[in-house]
Order: C-alpha cells, then sequence, then structure tokens
C-alpha cells in the first residue's frame, strides 16, 4: 500500500507485514525473544538490527512494529514507539529528552499523572518546570526562554476540556529552538491536529481511543525517526516500558474500526452537549466545537469535532451532583474515557483527587463538574439517561 495519511484506508493496511503463510489478519507474535542462524548473525544483529530484524521483545517485536507504523503513519509522523500505558509513553518521552539543568514549560490543566511526573520526578533530578494558563498565549510567549528545551501541554485539557492555540505554541517554541511534545489523548487520534500545528512530538494514549473497548492499556510517542528511534528508544527499551505483542494485536483490530467508532461517539458528544445546554440544574456545558464552549471558534479552528468527551457543571455542589450519578441507568461510573460504553467521572474526587484544593479551584475542578464520556449507545438514550437522572440531582 501507498503511505496514506488520516484515511481509513491506512488505518486497516498501514504498516501490514506478512509471513511466509500469506495471513490476512495480523500475525500475533508471542514471543521474547528471536533466533540466530548463526554466532555472527547474532553479533551483527546486536550491531545493527536491520528493518525487519528483531532483537527480544523490550526492544521490537514484528506485531508491535507493525502497530507503530500504522499509528504513526495515520497521524502524519515518520515513527513510532508502542509504550505499555498512555503515561509510560509520556513518562518515557519526558524522561528521554530532558537532563538536569533543563527547562520545561507546560499548561498548568494537566493530568494529574502528568502533573506528577514533572513536579515531583523530573523536578527532584534538576528540570526546572514552569508552569502557564495554557489558553494565555502571552503566558506562553512570556516564559518560553532561549534556553527552554521542551514545551510540554495536553491539546485538549482533561477534565476541562482547556483548548490551546496550538500553532502559536509551536510557533512560539521554535523561535526559541524548543520541541513542543503534545498529549492528544481528549482530541483523539481520529481528530488529531498536533502534526499538522507543527508539533514534534505527540502521544497517544492508546488505552482510549484505540482499544476503545475497555481491554488494554497502552501508548504510543510519535515523532520524527531521528527522535523516536534514537534517545526515545533507547530509554524505553532499557527501561522496560514496551508494549505487550497481543496488545499490540489487539490494538491493529481496534484501528480497524477506530474512525467509525470515534465519529459515531464525537457526533453523539455535540448532541448530549445540546440537549444539556440551558438545563435548570446545570451552571456550564463545555464541548470543544460547542458554541457554548468559550473556545469553540478557535477549536473549530484547529478540528473538524471536539472528541468524544464533555463536562458540565451541576448547581450545589457534591450533593446534587452524587444524586445524579447513582441515579444513571444507561451510563456507568468509572474513571476511564472513550469507551464504547458512556462513562461519567466526578474529577474533584476521583481521578484529580490529590491535586491540592488551591490547584482544583484554579483549573476549575469543582465540586460539581462531571466529566461525561459518550459512548457508542444509541444518543436519544443516552440523552434520556442524563435528563432523568438529572431529576434527582
Amino acid at each position: 500500500m501507498t503511505k496514506t495519511s488520516k484515511t481509513r484506508t491506512a488505518l486497516v493496511h498501514g504498516g501490514s507485514r506478512r509471513s511466509q503463510y500469506g495471513e490476512v489478519s495480523e500475525a500475533v507474535f508471542l514471543t521474547q525473544g528471536f533466533v540466530y542462524e548463526t554466532a555472527e548473525a547474532a553479533e551483527a544483529r546486536f550491531i545493527k538490527a536491520g528493518e525487519d530484524e528483531f532483537i527480544y521483545a523490550r526492544y521490537g517485536n514484528p506485531t508491535v512494529r507493525m502497530f507503530e507504523d500504522r499509528i504513526s503513519g495515520y497521524l502524519g509522523y515518520e515513527d513510532g514507539f508502542a509504550c505499555a500505558s498512555g503515561m509510560a509513553a509520556v513518562n518515557g518521552a519526558l524522561m528521554a529528552l530532558l537532563k538536569a539543568g533543563d527547562h520545561v514549560v507546560s499548561s498548568r490543566a494537566l493530568f494529574g499523572s502528568c502533573l506528577y511526573v514533572l513536579e515531583d520526578i523530573l523536578g527532584r533530578f534538576g528540570v526546572q518546570i514552569t508552569l502557564v494558563d495554557g489558553t494565555d498565549n502571552a503566558a506562553w510567549d512570556a516564559a518560553i526562554r532561549d534556553d527552554t528545551r521542551l514545551v510540554f501541554l495536553e491539546s485538549i485539557s482533561n477534565p476541562t476540556l482547556e483548548v490551546i492555540d496550538l500553532k502559536h505554541v509551536c510557533k512560539t517554541a521554535h523561535a526559541k529552538g524548543a520541541l513542543v511534545l503534545v498529549d492528544d489523548a481528549m482530541a483523539t487520534p481520529v481528530f488529531s491536529y498536533a502534526h499538522e500545528c507543527g508539533a514534534d512530538l505527540t502521544i497517544i494514549s492508546t488505552t482510549k481511543h484505540i482499544d476503545g473497548q475497555g481491554r488494554m492499556l497502552g501508548g504510543v510517542i510519535c515523532g520524527s525517526k531521528e527522535l523516536v528511534r534514537g534517545p526515545i528508544e533507547t530509554y524505553v527499551k532499557h527501561t522496560g516500558g514496551a508494549m505487550n505483542p497481543f496488545t499490540a494485536w489487539s490494538h491493529l483490530k481496534a484501528l480497524e474500526t477506530m474512525d467509525l467508532r470515534v465519529r459515531a461517539q464525537a457526533d453523539a458528544a455535540l448532541k448530549v452537549a445540546d440537549a444539556l445546554v440551558g438545563h435548570p440544574k446545570i451552571a456550564a456545558v463545555r464541548y470543544p466545537t460547542h458554541a457554548a464552549h468559550p473556545q469553540s471558534a478557535l477549536a473549530l479552528s484547529q478540528a473538524e469535532a471536539g472528541g468524544t468527551v464533555l463536562t458540565f457543571e451541576l448547581k450545589g455542589g457534591r450533593g446534587p451532583c452524587f444524586a445524579m450519578l447513582n441515579a444513571l441507568e444507561v451510563a456507568i461510573i468509572s474513571n476511564n474515557f472513550a469507551d464504547s460504553k458512556s462513562i461519567a467521572t466526578h474529577p474533584a474526587t476521583t481521578t484529580h483527587q490529590r491535586l491540592p484544593q488551591e490547584q482544583k479551584d484554579m483549573l476549575g475542578i469543582s465540586e460539581g463538574l462531571v466529566r461525561f464520556s459518550v459512548g457508542l449507545e444509541d444518543v436519544d438514550d443516552i440523552i434520556a439517561d442524563l435528563l432523568g437522572a438529572l431529576e434527582q440531582a
């Protein structure tokens, strides 16, 4: 197949490798190691492995390589390295590219585990961290210095769905010689605009929309071959964060339907947001490309849809919020998102529970905030479920 980007064809055929048996469905190579015909062949492979030569599952695997090629090509990047989880990918990319004394500028609105890696782990090893309001272009301009090594952000923040002007950030960072690393979990691979806006590296939590059915943990770091097969591969393969071959095989099969699933969920998410806007028990509704979102114009200038997740804030705080959550019959209460099942999450007491109250207040993670991940159920059933549950709030 020819190299194709952003098409369903790429999700079905990209990166395919067939064995001598000519299988239709991709093969899963559940093996830790590989056999060499001679001692000389083993020596040569350890000096420099060829494109389709493998040494050990922690270093690479034919099934994993198919997945890396397929997803990186789809996103428009030269290469990718698949990891054991989304956070393994975040940690792997940051640790591989940074050293003591380096300066990082990051948006303040980040998933709690990302903040932990930045402030606690990297800070402990002497990396300087500057956090900014990601929605403020002037704040990025002021914070990114001549000695800034890397800029890190979520293109759409979790859980408050702030939208960052990614083209502006990339332009500012590159003018100072800094790399841009984007966490694209909320934007989704289908609507990702990181490469088109100039991001050097993109991280996808494959647990989310790629698996999308509550089965597998995974992550992938996509970027230039120089970065991915250089410092990133070196760090991840030596520290053990590589993806399991069975997970990669499951992801390959899931990619075949991802575009269909995510587009259906995004269409439904917009309809759900529309149904909730103006409800008397709701103070605010946010879905990036809905007119009720304060940055909808920016979101629409960057992507055709705002992903599969919306947030809404109930009046009255935790009491009414918990009553509404407990009354849901179709949606489930959990802490994942981008699943085929609709999921309601209360970030203040679960995913972002450990953030200091001052930080929650700054980010807008209130006691009444609900993150709602729209699944593949009939959208009328989802809306009826939410409206019925709101009667209990």
